[in-house]
């Protein structure tokens, strides 16, 4: 019956292939649940949590310390970066999700015990320091672990598949995970406590390795294979730093995996910023509805929309997409903001363009972009993509956080605001003028590698 309802929305996958495919969507269902409660309460608990006023710290601190995190991130990312590129060279891929994943649901465990003591005794209880460096522990935690196992995750599943195989399973996949993040967002909405949520994400990160076990056993080893032959490769913990700054095409790729980052940092904060500042708001049930809804229209478009549009219009446009959507719904964002709207008419409206900007960013941009590592050796699909997606990723956060910081300036929280939305936008817009650029190349010179069957190596 599963089977059956799966091919009836990807008619494209054959009967035998459901199996394959529906272990990596479980995988990935696990993954982005657990990161989306994950990224969600971990701004909870800096904006609201972990700085209380009660306890000597100035109003709107937590919100303030937010660029500065980010920036910090990248350094930290990059020493799991140096040893995620090691143990490439002296494990098999997929052992790596034990590693990882082990070390997490560790991590989520003593997070959930923390948190049932601060919810059962109090802040004044934990004490201000020990509170603030919860906070600040399980913010890098969260970012680390949504650079990290996702990015695993995609180059292990485009070392596994065919290019025509990832047509028509990456779009499965992320509708699968797409309701996991639903799932995931909708705790927070229900109200379940932070404590029971990071319990949980201990037991599915746990069911992550379970799930890759699955796929290496179950699965015969001649079908988890990608179409794309090279030369084995001697060990070399910098192979991927040459590689990115040699090849036009794995730097193209870069620019497409991340400079969008940059852009929708700026624009998370303008909206997390409001929120913080109204009145009445309450701000966790605000951010899980935020959750909801642009994962439930992910979900939409992945089911619906995403292999249809890959399909017919190929991955060129399909990579063009996302730029070409961002660059309209800034422009229109900043033009209504001219218009000098009410706060709250203001804070639905950023609302709206991080909701849409993000879910294009799931359903349609993530399976496409890493499509363009299937035409590469394995160095550039996990090395390469392994600095782009954990380093890059959060130094574009970070670089977003800088711009953000800098902005942040202002006599009240209120005047903060208005700083960064009116200047923020502006800049924001030339990043994505550059990503647009890079976007062309990548797909035309991607078009022409699977033509002729070339490699990047």
């Amino acid at each position: 019956m599963i089977s059956s309802v799966i091919r009836y929305f990807y008619p494209d996958i054959k009967k035998e292939e459901v199996l394959k495919f529906g272990l990596f969507a479980l995988v990935l269902f696990f993954i982005l649940g657990s990161y989306w409660s994950l990224r969600l309460l971990k701004d909870v608990l800096v904006y609201k949590l972990a700085f209380p006023v009660s306890l000597g710290w100035a109003d709107g601190y937590g919100k303030d310390l937010i660029p500065t995190l980010k920036m910090i991130t990248p350094f930290l990312v990059a020493g799991v970066v140096v040893l995620y590129t090691k143990l490439l060279d002296i494990m098999e891929k997929h052992k790596l999700f034990y590693v990882f994943c082990s070390f997490y649901a560790f991590l989520f465990s003593l997070t959930a015990i923390a948190l049932f003591v601060l919810k059962s005794f109090g802040p004044e209880y934990v004490g201000a320091y020990p509170l603030a460096a919860l906070g600040v522990a399980v913010y890098f935690a969260t970012e680390s672990f949504g650079s990290l196992v996702i990015a695993l995750f995609w180059s292990f599943a485009v070392s596994c598949n065919k290019s025509d195989e990832a047509k028509r399973a990456f779009p499965f996949m992320i509708a699968v995970a797409q309701i996991g993040t639903i799932g995931g967002s909708s705790l927070l909405v229900l109200g379940m406590p932070n404590w029971a949520i990071y319990a949980l994400c201990t037991v599915t990160t746990m069911l992550i390795m379970v799930m890759i076990n699955q796929i290496v056993t179950r699965i015969p080893a001649e079908q988890l294979v990608s179409d794309k032959v090279e030369k084995k490769q001697k060990p070399d913990i910098l192979a991927g730093v040459r590689l990115l700054f040699t090849q036009p095409y794995l730097l193209g790729v870069f620019i497409v995996s991340t400079f969008y980052e940059i852009v929708k940092t700026i624009v998370d904060f303008q909206m997390k910023s409001q929120a913080s500042v109204i009145p009445g708001l309450n701000f966790e049930v605000f951010m899980g509805w935020f959750g909801f809804w642009t994962n439930f229209l992910a979900f939409a478009m992945a089911l619906f929309g995403t292999s249809y549009i890959m399909k017919k219009y190929g991955l060129k446009f399909c990579i063009l997409l996302y730029p070409v959507v961002f660059g309209v719904s800034l422009v229109s964002l900043y033009a209504y903001y001219l218009t000098s709207p009410s706060p709250e008419n203001l804070l639905w409206a950023t609302f709206a363009v991080m909701m849409t900007v993000t879910a294009i960013s799931y359903a349609v941009n993530n399976p496409t972009k890493e499509m363009m590592y299937i035409p590469t050796s394995n160095d550039a699909k996990f090395k390469v993509k392994g600095i782009t997606d954990t380093v890059g990723s959060r130094g574009s956060k970070a670089a977003g956080s800088a711009i953000n910081n800098t902005l942040n300036v202002g006599a009240t929280q209120a005047l903060k605001v208005a700083n960064v939305i009116a200047f923020g936008t502006l800049i924001g817009f030339g990043f994505i003028v550059i990503w647009l650029i890079a976007a062309l190349y990548v797909g035309t010179k991607n078009a022409q590698l699977v033509r002729d069957n070339q490699i990047i190596e």
